[in-house]
């Protein structure tokens, strides 16, 4: 999907879902901006693989939401708001999310 296509894109969710996927991507968003995704140690908000604890609960509602197609549409979104490295660490927070692959 191009630049602008992104950012006019809604989001591939029903439209029930709307404003539950509006949320946890605002949700995500911070996590990046305050947190990050990863981490180089374990504990607190992070997981034994160091990946952030709400970020893969996110993941997992996303994905039950929309599957992968949803997923990636917030990690484009993501990347275009926050950078390619936090896009990249969210990417790889949600590996086993689902069906998600890095």
């Amino acid at each position: 999907m191009g630049f602008i296509q992104d950012l006019l894109a809604s989001p591939p969710v029903p439209r029930q879902h709307r404003q539950e996927y509006d949320r946890l991507y605002q949700e995500l968003l911070r996590i990046g901006e305050r947190e990050d995704y990863l981490s180089e140690r374990p504990g607190g908000t992070y997981n034994m693989q160091c990946r952030h604890i709400r970020t893969r609960e996110i993941g997992k509602r996303l994905h039950d939401l929309g599957g992968v197609l949803l997923m990636d549409f917030a990690v484009r979104k993501v990347k275009r708001k926050l950078g390619k490295a936090l896009s990249a660490h969210l990417e790889y927070a949600w590996t086993e999310v689902g069906d998600w692959m890095p």
